[in-house]
């Protein structure tokens, strides 16, 4: 029977093994209980930097060096939506953090900036019955490196902590980089118009003609 969430008995149970794979993670900050959650040889993956474990032992490792002693204390997870279905549980959240320690699973080599990140993280859980086999984590790289000050944004088709506010808050205006973009254009056709310039296909025509 459904419960009162809308879940069958079988996405409460995938539900409620990723509630305590979070717990394990968060604040337990135990590798061998985040491992009791999962297969016998489970796969993480944390995409935009390729960065995780293979197999049990490479995951324990994962874990037990580089993820969980590497939590900030703030972190913080907004939720934003979870799915449930076909074996598989899909989490969209916010997740926040001040740069305060080394986090190599997330910018790996840099020294701690001091800097506040906040990204749209997904995550895409499978299931092998009630047993997490894989865990897929998404988040915009070029987002983070924005917020630590190791890329410069001006120029370039990327966005800093805004890109995660949007998803909370449906009053901030989107299409600002294309706003930024027809403004560029303009700016460029008035540039042209003014120093008599041509563009260089309309120049050769008038040159042959002539």
């Amino acid at each position: 029977m459904p419960n009162k969430l809308g879940l069958s008995v079988e996405q409460q149970k995938l539900n409620d093994v990723w509630d305590e794979h979070l717990r394990s993670e968060f604040e337990a900050h135990s590798a061998d209980k985040a491992l009791a959650t999962m297969i016998k040889n489970p796969r993480v993956n944390a995409v935009p930097v390729m960065i995780g474990g293979n197999g049990k032992e490479e995951v324990r490792q994962f874990y037990a060096k580089y993820f969980l002693p590497q939590i900030p204390p703030d972190t913080e997870m907004v939720p934003v939506s979870r799915t449930i279905g076909q074996g598989r549980v899909v989490e969209e959240m916010i997740f926040r953090f001040t740069h305060s320690i080394q986090m190599d699973w997330i910018l790996p080599g840099v020294p701690p900036t001091g800097k506040q990140v906040e990204i749209a993280m997904l995550v895409v859980v499978q299931f092998d019955d009630d047993r997490l086999a894989h865990e897929h984590v998404y988040w915009d790289q070029a987002s983070v490196l924005v917020q630590v000050g190791l890329l410069q944004p001006r120029g370039l088709p990327v966005v800093g902590a805004e890109s995660a506010r949007s998803l909370l808050d449906k009053r901030m205006r989107l299409n600002e980089l294309l706003l930024r973009t027809e403004m560029l254009r303009r700016a460029n056709v008035t540039e042209r118009k003014t120093d008599g310039s041509q563009p260089a296909a309309t120049a050769g025509r008038q040159s042959v003609a002539s």
